[in-house]
């Protein structure tokens, strides 16, 4: 770990807040249950002593601080245990041994995380991860290789909770959020006309990646349930929003005209078909439960092959007619796939 991370830590947080030795009391412990995010619930003490507060962050700190550390050969030692032959046991110490690094980093995020028992445990993930690509034979000690990958996860994870809707979902928006304001202020600083052109080229992304990024900055998640005024009956956000699936008044005139002049159409074809071809059309062509070939043949006296190839020859005379009739709008599909 670097000595900046270290200067972010206060010594009475590293400290086990469940650790007693006869002469701590209440006020030793610091960490509130708004900074870790966990519930606070009182539980007893020993014989004596008065309720403490307890939150499951603090317990999970009392729990990573039973786990001695390593030293380098040890490390080493169970590093290349773990790579040659996949050891269960050397992975569960290396891991364990590195669970209070991982608090450490994630608490120079304290002033950015809602939750730091959730960021804690997406540095954990990182701390997996760097382990399956860890090199014992390099010199570098795991916890300073390590560091690395904990903090991309948790800035990560930062970046994707820090709006309701998600806006760093690429590489190069989480860049954006990260420094587009700060190098913004020190452009315009510096005496530049700064515009999304300008930023785009100096953080090498596309142009619409800046616009999106420095709206969903300055603007703010607002709930689809949020009343529209101070009246709850002044309706909700969610009222606004265009319905996709609604049709239009002009599309449901011009659906009602093309129905209209199909159904005209029809009746005009309908005019001099036998018997036959109106069974076909009524009931096969146009039904929308139709009757089977073998049916319409039994119907008729007829085989299966003259009721299908009647059906085809009435069919190309429909779309023929269609054509003539309607032009371009007679461009359907008629009867069965």
């Amino acid at each position: 770990m670097s000595s900046a991370d270290d200067a972010d830590l206060a010594p009475e947080v590293l400290a086990d807040p469940l650790e007693t030795d006869g002469e701590s009391d209440d006020s030793a412990v610091t960490t509130s249950a708004g900074e870790t995010g966990g519930t606070t619930q009182l539980v007893p003490t020993a014989a004596g002593r008065s309720l403490v507060p307890s939150d499951p962050f603090r317990r999970y700190l009392a729990e990573a601080r039973r786990y001695p550390k390593l030293d380098r050969e040890e490390e080493r030692e169970l590093a290349r245990r773990y790579r040659d032959t996949g050891d269960r046991e050397a992975l569960f110490r290396l891991v364990t041994a590195n669970l209070m690094m991982v608090v450490r980093v994630a608490y120079s995020f304290r002033r950015a995380a809602r939750n730091m028992l959730d960021l804690v445990q997406e540095g954990n993930l990182g701390l997996l991860q760097a382990l399956e690509r860890f090199d014992p034979e390099l010199g570098v000690r795991l916890p300073t290789y390590a560091a690395w990958w904990v903090r991309a996860y948790m800035v990560k994870f930062l970046l994707d909770n820090v709006r309701l809707v998600r806006v760093g979902t690429t590489n190069a928006r989480r860049k954006l959020l990260r420094n587009l304001r700060k190098e913004k202020h020190r452009l315009e600083q510096e005496g530049y006309e700064v515009g999304p052109k300008l930023l785009a080229a100096h953080f090498d992304v596309s142009e619409a990646d800046v616009r999106d990024v420095q709206q969903a900055l300055d603007s703010r998640d607002v709930s689809l349930d949020e009343p529209l005024g101070a009246n709850e009956d002044s309706g909700r956000q969610a009222d606004l929003l265009a319905d996709d699936r609604a049709v239009s008044a002009e599309e449901r005139v011009a659906r009602g005209e093309l129905q209209e002049l199909a159904e005209k159409a029809l009746e005009g074809f309908r005019k001099g078909l036998s018997e036959r071809d109106l069974a076909l059309l009524d009931q096969r062509i146009l039904s929308d439960d139709p009757l089977t070939l073998q049916e319409l043949g039994d119907r008729f006296g007829t085989s299966r092959e003259a009721v299908r190839q009647a059906e085809q020859r009435l069919m190309k005379k429909l779309k023929t007619y269609m054509r003539d009739e309607l032009g371009d709008l007679g461009q359907v599909k008629i009867g069965p796939s």
